[in-house]
């Protein structure tokens, strides 16, 4: 297993890692972390992944993408950042990766001894709560660095300004 949490130890603060992505529910996720924050007093780490295209034959092809790509993460970053300091009254921490979703969280996670929670919103489409949800909240045995909470998609308001 990866590093000892620390987030509750002297000089260190509780981080809630949140994945910032292009779905619908990802701002009721952004909403839900930033009003908890306030509540708890927890940093916000917002994560972003870019998928890695295929390989391009064309030299500079894969380059331009990735830098596309990457402007696109940063937008959905400044998105959900804005939505943070509006509630929360503090500025996020950013990360971008490239790489698998799954693997790019639990990385990330490994990585950050503070982290002491993540927080998915579960979709509300009829394929499922989406692939994200799926596979760590699968992943969720007693091996699973951090507690996952998730947050539905379809949560009525009022009760999702109370559990916030």
């Amino acid at each position: 297993m990866g590093l000892r949490r620390r987030a509750y130890e002297p000089g260190h603060r509780a981080k809630v890692l949140v994945v910032v992505d292009e779905t619908p529910e990802c701002a009721r996720a952004v909403t839900f972390v930033a009003r908890r924050a306030r509540r708890t007093g927890a940093a916000i780490v917002m994560l972003a992944i870019i998928q890695p295209e295929e390989a391009q034959p064309w030299l500079g092809v894969g380059d331009i993408m990735q830098a596309e790509a990457e402007a696109e993460a940063n937008e959905r970053l400044d998105k959900a950042a804005t939505i943070v300091r509006d509630i929360a009254h503090f500025e996020p921490e950013r990360v971008i990766r490239t790489g698998k979703p799954s693997e790019q969280v639990l990385q990330l996670i490994e990585a950050d001894e503070d982290i002491a929670a993540l927080l998915l919103a579960a979709g509300t489409g009829k394929d499922g709560p989406g692939p994200l949800v799926t596979q760590l909240a699968g992943r969720a045995s007693a091996a699973f660095p951090v507690p996952i909470t998730i947050v539905p998609g379809g949560l009525p308001d009022a009760d999702f300004e109370a559990l916030a």
